[in-house]
């Protein structure tokens, strides 16, 4: 458990820093063709690390092939593509609040439903009071970004805000889906495959959808869109990707999903840092509230032991490669 928790926390610092990348690239480039050759490179460069230690790529039993597309579709074009159309018309506010309020509740619903997991009170409290310290972090300023739009704002706001809170669910469901494939193929492979495939299908969207699109393949984005990506690949994805896979195989999908109560904290705490943002009472007590709620999430009981993942009659018997 030590070593997974060293991992969690590695994690939501990546995913915590990745709004930098995100805010540089977005400024300059269609949001779904940085987002497509962020994700594109990063699965290729899974893929190339893994074959480099020596792993041989498997092969995907035919019974597999349709979980592993929808793993695909669900974690990366159907998640990002509403995700960061949403958020150009949602402020970054109420866009935290549907989205990392919904991801672990998500995760949770569907892992119960799906037979992934057990019902544990502790972990559903847990779940909820991080909901609440997320609304008291950023509630405040959903509220503002709401009252003061126009009617015909907050129509468009509507449809944007569904399309952010369809994006926690999508991804919830596409992580849960992932874990008895990560009983049979590893988490490099998983990562590698779903972030080179769904990357690659944003890019085509982006080419049909986004004005710009082709011009921006020519890779004059400007310095600070450039960083911002090279981070986003090699932190966000190839790094932070692979390890999210690799908690949900080991600690299930709800204690996984806490990180999205420790990353908003880090991203917090970064504003202060970088552009001297102030934090007001109300906001330590929100961060307060979500790291507690993390710790109670990553908690196990003495009498629990690890919880071995439920046989699944689409995948055949865990093989290594």
């Amino acid at each position: 458990m030590k070593r997974n928790t060293a991992i969690f926390l590695v994690l939501c610092l990546i995913w915590g820093m990745t709004w930098i990348g995100i805010k540089a690239g977005v400024a300059t480039v269609p949001p779904l063709m940085f987002a497509g050759t962020r994700f594109a490179v990063a699965g290729l460069l899974i893929l190339v690390a893994a074959r480099l230690r020596g792993a041989a790529l498997p092969r995907v039993a035919t019974r597999n092939w349709p979980r592993l597309f929808f793993v695909t579709l669900f974690m990366i074009p159907l998640c990002y593509g509403p995700l960061f159309w949403g958020m150009r018309y949602v402020d970054s506010g109420t866009a935290a609040v549907l989205e990392l309020s919904l991801t672990p509740v998500a995760l949770l619903a569907f892992a119960l439903l799906l037979g992934d997991e057990r019902y544990d009170s502790q972990r559903l409290f847990a779940i909820l009071l991080g909901v609440v310290g997320l609304g008291i972090l950023f509630g405040p300023e959903a509220f503002a970004g709401w009252t003061h739009s126009d009617e015909q704002g907050r129509t468009t706001q509507l449809f944007a805000m569904t399309a952010v809170a369809s994006a926690a669910v999508i991804y919830a469901w596409g992580s849960v889906l992932a874990r008895p494939l990560l009983e049979v193929y590893s988490s490099d492979f998983i990562a590698g495959f779903t972030t080179l495939f769904g990357g690659a299908f944003l890019i085509l969207v982006s080419l049909v959808v986004e004005p710009g699109a082709a011009t921006a393949l020519t890779g004059d984005w400007g310095w600070q869109a450039w960083v911002g990506w090279l981070f986003l690949v090699l932190f966000g994805s190839f790094i932070g990707y692979t390890l999210f896979m690799r908690l949900l195989h080991d600690i299930g999908s709800s204690r996984a999903g806490a990180f999205a109560f420790v990353s908003p904290v880090i991203a917090v705490l970064l504003g202060i840092v970088t552009y001297g943002e102030e934090v007001s009472l109300i906001d330590v007590t929100g961060m307060a509230v979500m790291l507690s709620a993390a710790f109670l999430a990553l908690r196990e009981r003495k009498q629990d032991q690890r919880t071995s993942l439920p046989a699944h009659p689409l995948v055949p018997a865990p093989r290594a490669y």
